[in-house]
C-alpha cells in the first residue's frame, strides 16, 4: 500500500502573514474577512496573524518577499483584485504579481495562498469575494494552512 501524505486544515499554532491590496477595497476587504474567518475557524489564534495593507496588487510581491525572508511566518496569504479595463494594464499587473509571488515561493520555500483575483468585470470579482461563490480569501488561507502541514510531513 502506498504511503499517502496530505495536509490537514489545522491552523493551530501557525503564524500567518497576509498581504492585502487597498485598491478595489470593496472586494479585497471581503477577501480579508474570509481569510480571517478561515484562520480562526480552523484553530488559528487572532494574534498569530499579521495583516499588511499595500496600495495595489502590483505592490503585493515585494512585501510578500520581505515577509517570507523574515522567517517569522509559516505561510503567507496574498489578497487583491485586478479587474480588466480597456487597456493592457490588467495583463501587466497580473503577470507581475504572479511572477513575483512565484519567485518568493521558490526563493524562500514558503507556502503562499494566492488570493489575487483576476477578473473580467466587477461582478465576477464580487462573486469570488463571497456574494455568490465561495470566498477566495477563505480558500487561499486554507491552501496555505494545508501546504504548511503537508510540507512538514514531507520534511
Amino acid at each position: 500500500m502506498a504511503k499517502i501524505l496530505e495536509g490537514k486544515p489545522d491552523a493551530q499554532g501557525l503564524k500567518i502573514g497576509v498581504v492585502v491590496s487597498r485598491f478595489n477595497s470593496f472586494v479585497t476587504e471581503k477577501l480579508l474577512e474570509g481569510a480571517l474567518d478561515g484562520f480562526i475557524s480552523h484553530g488559528g489564534a487572532d494574534n498569530d496573524m499579521t495583516v499588511v495593507r499595500v496600495p495595489g496588487a502590483f505592490e503585493i510581491p515585494i512585501v510578500a518577499d520581505k515577509m517570507a525572508s523574515s522567517g517569522k511566518y509559516d505561510a503567507l496569504v496574498c489578497l487583491g483584485a485586478v479587474i480588466r479595463g480597456d487597456t493592457p494594464h490588467f495583463d501587466y499587473v497580473c503577470e507581475a504579481v504572479t511572477q513575483g509571488l512565484g519567485d518568493a515561493v521558490k526563493t524562500h520555500k514558503i507556502p503562499v495562498g494566492f488570493g489575487v483575483l483576476t477578473t473580467d468585470n466587477v461582478q465576477q470579482a464580487m462573486d469570488r469575494a463571497g456574494s455568490k461563490d465561495a470566498n477566495k480569501g477563505y480558500e487561499a488561507l486554507l491552501v496555505a494552512v494545508e501546504m504548511v502541514n503537508v510540507l512538514r510531513q514531507v520534511s
